[in-house]
């Protein structure tokens, strides 16, 4: 691993790879067509490189502010460590840096969001001080 750091447009087709093997189907013209407004909207990546141009490892990360808490939450919305690299404290070094980043920008929590059939996804954040607080209820708008 040599190290975290933010994504980049350009690293749109691996993290297409990377969303698309968390069952997050996606293409790098998808990502393309759609950086620029997630990323003026406040977003951000944060990417692990990995040999030979491979990302191992990436997290988005979104911090909003709601009336009904005092300070912003911030939320990773994504996180995927390569199957070939899990269980090696890579998805932990970006969650790590996500707290870190968040409470220097003045967040009073972090949510992570994760499908419910995901219960290995469920095990590490409870690992790592997470607890399931609420459930999220969605409906696709045709």
């Amino acid at each position: 691993m040599t190290g975290i750091r933010t994504a980049h447009q350009q690293d749109a087709s691996e993290l297409a790879r990377l969303f698309t093997a968390l069952g997050h189907a996606a293409s790098e013209d998808e990502i393309h067509a759609r950086w620029r407004a997630w990323h003026a909207a406040g977003n951000i990546g944060l990417v692990v490189d990995g040999t030979n141009g491979e990302l191992i490892a990436a997290a988005t990360l979104h911090q909003t502010i709601v009336l009904h808490r005092p300070r912003p939450i911030g939320r990773i919305s994504a996180l995927i460590v390569d199957p070939r690299h899990q269980h090696r404290g890579v998805g932990r070094a970006l969650v790590e840096r996500a707290e870190q980043m968040f409470r220097e920008a003045g967040c009073g929590s972090l949510e992570i969001t994760s499908n419910m059939r995901r219960t290995d996804a469920h095990a590490f954040y409870v690992h790592l001080g997470y607890e399931l607080t609420s459930a999220r209820f969605v409906k696709t708008l045709a």
